[in-house]
């Protein structure tokens, strides 16, 4: 880092220990967004945000009603003293320098850079880990999950796979904040005191519910956040540690916005309100950012006047898309759709190709762990520039794509979901991919049907849902005969069920490698490649 650069970061620390000081809370977050971005920006690296998740920590202590858009001092805490900003604006600082290091920030005296030390900190502890319930080793040390999680894959793949054949799990450097997906329900709470006496949306359109009556009082606080395991019950994920803290902030200034446009929060009981959920996606190379409103009627009335709101508040917002779900149902989104602003939909680079994501589209919420499986499954194909592959189960065609620009001759996806074909073309011709083409069936069927025409196959990609794959399907690919298989899952367990079809029929399997796409969680995502055994077909033929 250049003199300028740490001049800069020195900047604006000092003007976040003095709003602290003068108790200007809204100016501390937008110096603290800067402040992230320029460290990012200049250190390619996002150790700072253990740094803010630490500093809520101490503010949750401390008894302030505190979060990361906004923060707002308790009773008790507005009657202390000045001296106690000073003790925050101290220990802060101390936060500052354990997590900056001393190759940042310069020593008072010398002004010259020290040695970068590396942070001897604990993990992060999450604020709501037993309220919610969604990470269940969140407390384990990172390096202990890992071991779990190799240990479990040993027991699971014991009866299909050599232990020669497996390899250690790849984790995630930088195992926190990972979920580029942030979907929340929106909710009435407790009454509010005093609510009488404020009136939202005053002089302007406002949806009660679906008959578009103004919404004239905002009686209740409005909930945010995930539910807890098990119920509907709202658990506020300020200090969540694994979504993308930008995408939490746009969640709460959704919730902050509604009273002021009048926009009551769904009540599942009774099917009124009208936004149900925000889902916030969030491009992990290009940084655009698409939020989608879900809401319980087509009628927005304030919709430009709530975007341009939004955007002023957010700016790294490039589009905003309403949903319309009317059903009474736990589905979150509905068919009907219409772009509030921007272009509708966000891109975002994987594996070197651009990939076009709406409202709709499936695409993998840990980009960082998705571009180390796909690389790893590429590899295990084995492509030379000869091989014909069939990626079944293509969904938007991710995988296929980066199999046809990484050595594959030619790709064939198939998908029964018609939408997420269409993607997948729009993909191909989006990256000028020519040499993969996409069609809507059943893959079990279409083997068969290029196993009677005599068209061979080299390698057959399959990622399929959690259920794993049907027997028809397994006992399709073991006519068609591929001579390599590379099978991703997200569930071992069926995985393991399904690799022992294709044991009986012919296939060994040669490569277990697991990868930690969920850290903190009991997830596991493996990747099994599975070989044809030489001389097993000709066999079966006589």
């Amino acid at each position: 880092m250049t003199d300028d650069d740490i001049a800069q970061l020195q900047f604006l620390h000092g003007s976040m220990q003095l709003a602290i000081e003068k108790g200007l809370y809204k100016k501390y977050d937008d110096l603290q967004h800067d402040f992230h971005d320029c460290y990012v920006r200049k250190c390619g690296n996002t150790r700072l945000i253990g740094l803010i998740h630490q500093m809520n920590r101490y503010f949750m202590k401390r008894e302030y009603a505190w979060t990361a858009c906004c923060a707002r001092p308790t009773k008790s805490m507005r009657k202390s003293s000045g001296s106690s900003s000073c003790a925050t604006a101290k220990s802060c600082n101390g936060l500052f320098a354990t997590y900056i290091g001393a190759s940042t920030m310069p020593s008072s005296s010398s002004g010259s850079a020290q040695p970068a030390q590396r942070s001897t900190q604990k993990a992060p502890v999450c604020p709501v880990e037993r309220e919610c319930g969604a990470c269940q080793h969140v407390g384990v040390p990172y390096a202990q999950q890992l071991a779990s999680k190799d240990t479990r894959v040993a027991e699971l793949f014991a009866d299909v796979a050599d232990a020669s054949a497996l390899r250690p799990i790849l984790g995630m450097d930088e195992p926190y904040y990972y979920r580029n997906k942030v979907v929340s329900p929106y909710a009435p709470g407790r009454k509010l005191q005093g609510s009488a006496n404020a009136r939202a949306g005053k002089g302007r359109d406002a949806r009660g519910g679906r008959d578009g009556k103004r919404a004239q009082k905002p009686r209740r606080e409005i909930l945010c956040g995930m539910y807890a395991a098990g119920s509907h019950r709202i658990v506020p994920t300020d200090g969540c540690l694994i979504e993308n803290e930008e995408a939490k902030r746009i969640i709460r200034t959704v919730r902050d916005l509604m009273p002021r446009f009048g926009i009551e929060p769904y009540r599942e009981d009774s099917g009124t309100g009208f936004l149900r959920h925000a889902v916030v996606r969030v491009g992990h190379t290009s940084g655009e950012i698409l939020v989608t409103l879900v809401t319980n009627g087509r009628a927005f009335p304030a919709s430009r006047a709530f975007c341009r709101e939004l955007v002023r508040r957010c700016p790294r917002i490039t589009s905003v898309v309403q949903n319309v779900n009317e059903r009474q149902t736990n589905v979150i989104l509905g068919e009907r759709e219409q772009t509030l602003y921007g272009p509708g939909f966000i891109l975002d680079k994987l594996c070197g190709l651009s990939f076009r994501i709406s409202s709709q589209s499936f695409y993998q919420v840990n980009a960082v762990q998705t571009e180390v499986l796909y690389e790893r499954a590429i590899d295990l194909a084995g492509f030379t520039g000869s091989e014909t592959a069939i990626d079944a189960y293509c969904g938007t065609g991710t995988i296929g794509l980066v199999a046809a620009k990484r050595g594959a001759r030619q790709v064939i996806g198939v998908d029964t979901v018609a939408s997420a074909v269409r993607d997948a073309r729009e993909n191909a011709k989006h990256n000028g991919v020519e040499n993969a083409r996409f069609a809507v069936g059943d893959a079990g069927a279409f083997m068969r049907e290029r196993a009677a025409a005599g068209d061979a196959v080299d390698v057959l990609l399959m990622d399929p849902p959690r259920a794993g794959s049907s027997e028809e399907f397994l006992a399709a690919a073991a006519t068609l005969a591929p001579r390599r298989i590379v099978y991703i899952s997200c569930n071992p367990t069926t995985q393991v069920r399904d690799l022992a079809f294709l044991r009986q029929h012919g296939y060994a399997v040669r490569t277990v490698q697991p990868v930690d796409m969920f850290p903190h969680t009991d997830h596991i995502e493996t990747i099994a490649l599975v070989e044809r055994v030489a001389g097993f077909f000709e066999r079966s033929d006589r």
